[in-house]
């Protein structure tokens, strides 16, 4: 239970190697938030789970060596999560680029299509931020985590109420 089949230093090896061939598979997946998967989408994860699971562990079976593949899939993630906000470059690599799909009222085709977008999920996330046609948006965004922003063609400013307080003396 507890003994080795291979040594540590391969377990965390084979799962440092699956762990950045799944990122850079996800990487190029596309811009989708978690709550945006398909049912497709989540088929192939569960799939692919399945599937590299023996890569990682190779003939081994032991309780030690499921937790050197924890210890080592958490060491890589808090040193992605460190990395990511001290270099500019390497947050491009990990997080990619927003894409404007939408300018002066008009879809952007060329990048709906390079971003794989159709048409009903734009007009979705519009009505989501109140808007009822791409004519009313000023800029659309596809963000680095698959959200889409808005800003509208006409802001609306409010006016507010100012008030002077005056002490008498």
């Amino acid at each position: 239970m507890w003994h080795l089949a291979i040594p540590a230093i391969e377990i965390a090896a084979r799962s440092a190697i699956i762990y950045l061939a799944l990122w850079t598979g996800l990487r190029f997946f596309g811009k989708r938030e978690v709550g945006q998967f398909t049912l497709f989408d989540l088929v192939l994860v569960l799939l692919v789970a399945n599937a590299v699971q023996p890569a990682m562990t190779g003939p081994d079976s032991s309780v030690t060596g499921g937790l050197i593949i924890i210890a080592t899939l958490f060491v890589l993630n808090r040193a992605i999560a460190v990395l990511r906000p001290h270099s500019p470059f390497f947050r491009k690599l990990v997080e990619g680029n927003a894409t404007i799909i939408a300018r002066d009222g008009h879809w952007l085709q060329d990048a709906l299509r390079r971003e794989e977008l159709d048409n009903d999920d734009c007009l979705m996330a519009l009505r989501e931020h109140g808007f009822s046609d791409v004519s009313e948006v000023s800029l659309a965004v596809l963000e680095t985590d698959g959200t889409i922003s808005v800003v509208p063609s006409r802001a609306t400013l409010k006016k507010g109420q100012r008030r002077v307080r005056t002490r008498k003396l």
